[in-house]
């Protein structure tokens, strides 16, 4: 129960990097794992030639974030080097974990796969994190008729996307951007 309960901060927490960019009513640390998950189930016999495990991929991106329960949502813009960072997500997991009995075992070592991104699994996960932020960029300058307000989030992403399936989907999202940019610009909203 108690393990229940110390999860919950993600469901209330606003993400940092929205929160930097000025972003009003922005998505939370449990909105975004959430979107992760679900995304997993977009993989199909078509598209997943590789034959990704999605039940591992629907865990991991449930589980990605989960040490921002303890931690926050740590950026580069916070003054936290990488080292101290991931340092301080693997105590808080263990931490996590730990509350779990042996279901944190698998929790942990699955946090360890994506950290070290050393699984198909992991890396598709890993694309699904940053195409979610791109996703979510997008959505909110076309919510604020702001384009290119969110730049820095697509061009800290540019040619990250490793699976075909993802990169298809960044080549649609990154169209209908300039679509919306050109829209916009004619009819002299920016």
């Amino acid at each position: 129960m108690y393990f229940l309960r110390s999860i919950v901060e993600p469901k209330h927490v606003k993400r940092t990097g929205w929160i930097l960019c000025d972003i009003n009513d922005c998505e939370t640390i449990a909105g975004h794992m959430y979107r992760m998950g679900i995304m997993t189930f977009l993989l199909t016999e078509e598209n997943n030639p590789t034959k990704l495990d999605r039940i591992k991929c629907l865990q991991i991106a449930l589980i990605h974030d989960l040490a921002e329960c303890i931690v926050g949502d740590l950026t580069p813009h916070c003054g936290v080097s990488p080292e101290e960072k991931h340092r301080r997500e693997d105590e808080a997991m263990k931490t996590i974990s730990g509350l779990t009995g042996i279901a944190g075992d698998r929790m942990y070592e699955l946090y360890k796969e994506y950290e070290d991104q050393s699984s198909p699994e992991a890396k598709f996960a890993k694309d699904l994190d940053r195409y979610d932020m791109i996703l979510q960029a997008f959505e909110y300058e076309k919510r604020e008729n702001t384009p290119k307000k969110c730049q820095e989030f697509f061009t800290a992403t540019e040619g990250k996307f490793d699976h075909p399936f993802i990169q298809d989907l960044v080549k649609e999202l990154y169209l209908q951007r300039e679509i919306f940019e050109k829209h916009t610009v004619v009819n002299g909203h920016v």
